[in-house]
């Protein structure tokens, strides 16, 4: 299981898709390489959630293979998908984005939760909304990770996670079989083939150290840089096969795992 380049990227669900954020950052390793930032074109000093999206697009298109680290969730609990009665991820994510299209202009993560946006948007039937008390298998598997919906405190990823699934879609429409979504699409990615998985940077990022980077450059390193270590000691095959049941690996294939967590 070889690849070209290793990204890691520390997920902002501030603002709207076109704004550009110091919380959103990006780092990029190649093989035995340091991680080095990616920036925007001057005189931008930060980068959108979109520019994000479509830079990656236009890497993956390269054809060579890479493994992608995102801090957000890829997904939500079981009892949401059975409170909506929603079969797949596919599903999910269309269904996700009819009631959250954080992709569009100028739209806010709060303008959907406040029902500002429907002002002036058709509404579907219904909501689509959870409780902080719902947990992913994933995320009762550690000591610290927040539910995908617990927004508003330190540390929530549920900003990131509901601006960051609508790009999932939007890559896996332009890009089929070419990027291969951990677990969804299978535990063990085939070689060749350019992956893309959740990781929760907390895990690992006190093992490399700060050298003046911000709280989010530092974990957008830190993901690059474990990625590939992982990969030249050959053991990112043993964080891709978690030692699960046959009943938790269907839970996981519907919420998504956390590349990282054994």
């Amino acid at each position: 299981m070889k690849f070209d380049r290793f990204i890691g990227i520390d997920y902002s669900g501030a603002e709207t898709p076109e704004s550009r954020l110091r919380g959103l950052q990006v780092y990029v390793a190649a093989p035995n390489g340091e991680p080095r930032p990616v920036r925007p074109a001057a005189p931008a000093r930060y980068l959108s959630r979109q520019e994000v999206a479509h830079w990656l697009l236009a890497e993956l298109q390269r054809g060579a293979p890479l493994l992608i680290g995102i801090d957000h969730g890829f997904s939500f609990p079981l009892s949401y998908f059975e409170r909506y009665g929603l079969k797949s991820w596919p599903a999910f994510l269309d269904d996700f984005c009819r009631y959250w299209p954080t992709d569009q202009p100028h739209c806010y993560v709060d303008f959907i939760r406040d029902g500002a946006w429907w002002r002036h948007h058709a509404k579907p039937p219904g909501e689509r909304v959870g409780s902080t008390g719902e947990f992913r298998l994933c995320e009762q598997w550690t000591s610290s990770a927040k539910s995908v919906f617990q927004f508003d405190m330190q540390g929530s990823v549920a900003k990131s996670t509901h601006t960051g699934i609508p790009w999932l879609r939007f890559l896996r429409q332009q890009l089929g079989d070419k990027l291969f979504f951990w677990p969804f699409d299978g535990w063990q990615p085939p070689d060749g083939v350019s992956v893309i998985a959740e990781v929760y940077p907390s895990i690992f990022r006190n093992r490399y150290p700060n050298n003046g980077r911000t709280p989010d450059e530092r974990d957008a390193y830190a993901v690059a840089r474990w990625l590939e270590e992982s990969s030249r000691r050959g053991i990112l095959s043993r964080y891709f096969d978690p030692p699960l049941t046959l009943p938790e690996r269907r839970i996981a294939a519907l919420e998504g795992w956390i590349l990282g967590i054994v």
